[in-house]
């Protein structure tokens, strides 16, 4: 568990009264991440190099992916996901406004329609019955989101995808450590189940390089086009150059991106993901211990896990009873000295997107915005701290 002997970075938290603010999320970094940064810094290969194909091995090799590509962050990992398949102008794809924005955001960078649909209103994920009625001639993909780490049913999707001829790709930001069951077998969100699962490494993230993402696939081709994309279409990357003992001249196959990782992010990754199994279980804990103590308040509903899912609880969002002003219970949380957030944010309420009207209803997602908090969980929370949460939500219901 994550209780081993670690020397873990101290943060500072913003006082609140005569007690810290427990914060809504807080990263694992200890000394091992600070002393493979160093290393890295050190080596005097700072850019993508060695330690990026390393991380990339690492993870492929922990999510029993094919292939695993590294990139700066999930929204560029979205963006070359979309184009290494081709995605563009005129093209629908069927994604949930109820997400962070940088999902829809990622088909207009196509030249591509975001076609939105609404949610399950137990998990909050994408409703597979929602994408079969959205479903056109000019539709090439389902973008499909497992929020806030729930796994999203995969095994509907897979059948439409499958059924229509069209492209699956997982927004798999938040879902790494994730787990779904399909046919009998568990398996890791991002092994991928559709074409591609992109991953974000952000510090509100289960694990965290700072910024960073990844896109995991079982297709060669796709895999080559992936390394293309984030490299400016670079025909030979300067890895392959610079350890030459011939002279190389590149090609630039294609219009790219300046997409890449570093390998100081790369390097801490690797120790990062040395910890994730550990993490998930400790905020797999944490959320049921959540649920213990916020259990049968009624005004108050807890998420719901699917028997064929095993989140890895990266947020823990509860839904108030209409009633209750969501402003005031989160200000009310704050001044007891606890974080909260909003409910996820719908794109299409957003001003970039306020000229585009929804062809499909999406009240489920607007209610889920306006009436859920999420509650501070990490790693590092202690007993009281849970119980702190805890007890102040009880008060304000």
């Amino acid at each position: 568990m994550v209780a081993r002997k670690t020397r873990v970075a101290p943060c500072n938290f913003r006082e609140g009264g005569d007690r810290a603010v427990i914060p809504i999320a807080l990263p694992l970094l200890a000394a091992d991440e600070a002393d493979a940064a160093r290393e890295a810094v050190l080596s005097g290969w700072v850019s993508q190099g060695p330690q990026v194909a390393a991380f990339e091995r690492d993870f492929a090799s922990y999510m029993g992916a094919h292939y695993a590509c590294a990139v700066s962050n999930c929204t560029t990992a979205l963006h070359v996901a979309l184009a290494a398949l081709g995605i563009g102008p005129g093209d629908e794809v069927i994604t949930v406004s109820h997400s962070f924005i940088a999902t829809v955001n990622c088909i207009r960078y196509c030249g591509a329609i975001p076609v939105l649909v609404d949610i399950d209103p137990a998990t909050y994920n994408i409703d597979p019955q929602r994408v079969a009625e959205a479903i056109t001639p000019r539709t090439r993909a389902i973008l499909a989101v497992h929020q806030m780490g729930m796994p999203c049913d995969l095994a509907a999707l897979v059948a439409l995808a499958d059924r229509h001829a069209i492209d699956l790709i997982e927004d798999a930001a938040c879902a790494v450590g994730s787990q779904i069951c399909i046919n009998g077998t568990w398996k890791l969100v991002g092994k991928p189940h559709g074409r591609i699962a992109c991953f974000s490494f952000h510090p509100r993230k289960v694990i965290t390089t700072g910024e960073g993402g990844m896109l995991t696939t079982a297709d060669a081709d796709l895999d080559h086009k992936f390394r293309l994309l984030r490299q400016h279409g670079m025909s030979v990357p300067d890895t392959v150059r610079h350890g030459s003992s011939q002279v190389i001249f590149e090609d630039y196959l294609m219009v790219g991106y300046n997409y890449r990782m570093t390998d100081i992010q790369a390097a801490i990754g690797r120790k990062q993901l040395e910890r994730l199994s550990d993490i998930v279980l400790r905020r797999r804990a944490i959320a049921a211990r959540y649920a213990e103590l916020l259990g049968n308040i009624e005004g108050l509903r807890l998420p719901e896990e699917p028997e064929w899912a095993r989140s890895n609880w990266q947020s823990f969002c509860v839904r108030l009873s209409d009633r209750l002003d969501q402003g005031r219970v989160m200000q009310n949380l704050l001044d007891k000295g606890i974080a909260t957030r909003r409910g996820i944010m719908c794109a299409h309420r957003e001003p970039a997107y306020a000229g585009n009207r929804p062809r499909h209803g999406l009240q489920r997602s607007e209610h889920a915005q306006d009436h859920s908090i999420l509650l501070p969980i990490y790693a590092q929370m202690k007993e009281e701290d849970i119980e702190r949460v805890a007890q102040a939500l009880r008060d304000e219901i």
